[in-house]
């Protein structure tokens, strides 16, 4: 038995499609997106070849589609964030108006880290951590896998933190300001030491290092170090530091502000992007060239790690003073050539240049870390940025990072489900 044909309905005009797509203001391909939503019922025209609409359906479409319009445009406000860290412009990158390269190259890891959270230098600055706090981090890191990343380690290492710290709800700005003067030191003496001589005090850079590589550390690779940390402390709004903003407006304490960065982090188009180019490089030492490798990464479908930022339209301008300083470690020699042949070969087509990740990958490899060191390096140097955002959050309106949601399923009312 076939369907019965609805019943016209004289009572309500028809417009046609071209009439549609101009009360809603879109294409005519539009019109049949929203029929395909369920947003919009058609009916064929019996005497044409279109469709024909329900008039007052449709204006109702229009005035929800505006509704939203205007809802979306505040939220758009919102979401696009006020703040006095960090301005890109053009090829180059400013901590509170300071030329980012110079002041990493000029000061240490925990100075620049001060200057972003309170606007003021501290020479000689360094990080402590509390033993309590140490002791609950590595007795959970060291029950972890073998295998587990150093961001796997490091998220544990933070949770851990907070539960030996009474005061990690009090979010005023001096308690959150001691929070990350000590949670940083904290992540860094939780991570396994590769070396019998490592000592927990001194400079952030050279505590890290241990927890690196066996390899005793020069002069010129230790400030290589402290500047990769400086320079990487925060970068606008990357998707870990956005992660970091939203767990803040919801009055998260800093310790779990910090691990949803280190979640969003972990992805391969954000912090792992370093241990890429690090295996690329690799690949490129014992090829001899890096035509091949390359040849690799395209015919696999992937970009060529280590190469453009959708910020810069020129260098990165953290690739170019890291690379200053590799070029002050005779060790980094074969790496840094590796990089270059990279950089001419994709060059032939595509005019991209290096990023930070590539720079980093040179390091870690003239060093003789693991492809994951690049990474933890960028986890740890990136937890100053992301308490410094979660501080300018704090003094914001709680939950103000809510966008509204488009509904594009099926329109209500439908059937139960069988």
């Amino acid at each position: 038995m076939r369907d019965q044909e609805p019943a016209p309905d004289h009572t309500s005009r028809r417009l046609s499609t071209r009439e549609t797509a101009e009360l809603l203001g879109v294409k005519p391909e539009t019109v049949y997106a929203y029929v395909s939503r369920g947003q919009l019922s058609s009916r064929r025209d019996p005497g044409g070849r279109g469709s024909t609409f329900d008039a007052p359906e449709v204006e109702a479409l229009a005035r929800r589609n505006k509704r939203e319009s205007s809802g979306s445009s505040s939220s758009d406000r919102d979401l696009s964030v006020r703040t006095r860290l960090t301005l890109i412009d053009k090829d180059r990158y400013y901590f509170r108006g300071v030329d980012a390269t110079e002041l990493a190259a000029r000061h240490s890891y925990e100075e620049v880290a001060e200057w972003l959270w309170t606007g003021t230098l501290r020479p000689g600055v360094t990080f402590t951590a509390p033993k309590a706090s140490v002791a609950a981090a590595r007795r959970s890191v060291n029950a972890l896998p073998e295998h587990s990343d150093p961001v796997d380690r490091l998220r544990v290492a933070a949770i851990a933190a907070a539960t030996a710290d009474p005061l990690r709800f009090d979010l005023s700005e001096d308690t959150v300001l001691g929070t990350a003067r000590t949670l940083i030191p904290t992540l860094v003496a939780a991570l396994p030491t590769h070396s019998p001589h490592h000592r927990d005090e001194g400079p952030l850079a050279q505590r890290l290092w241990a927890r690196l590589t066996v390899r005793i550390p020069d002069e010129a690779s230790l400030r290589a170090l402290d500047t990769a940390l400086g320079l990487l402390v925060d970068h606008d709004l990357a998707a870990s530091t956005l992660a970091v903003r939203v767990a803040a407006s919801a009055r998260a304490h800093p310790y779990a502000a910090v691990s949803a960065g280190l979640g969003v982090l972990e992805g391969p188009l954000h912090g792992a992007a370093s241990g890429l180019a690090h295996r690329m490089l690799l690949d490129v030492l014992d090829e001899g060239d890096a035509a091949p490798v390359v040849a690799d990464e395209l015919r696999a479908g992937r970009r060529v790690p280590g190469l453009g930022h959708r910020l810069y339209p020129g260098e990165d301008p953290r690739a170019r003073a890291l690379f200053a300083l590799l070029k002050e470690m005779p060790q980094a020699a074969p790496a840094l050539a590796a990089a270059h042949d990279v950089v001419t070969t994709t060059a032939r087509h595509t005019p991209l240049h290096a990023n930070v990740d590539l720079a980093l990958a040179v390091f870690t490899v003239a060093s003789g870390m693991g492809a994951s060191a690049g990474e933890t390096i960028f986890a740890v140097a990136r937890t100053a940025g992301w308490i410094a955002h979660a501080l300018e959050e704090y003094s914001e309106r709680p939950l103000r990072m809510r966008p509204s949601g488009t509904y594009v399923g099926e329109r209500p009312p439908q059937s139960l489900p069988e």
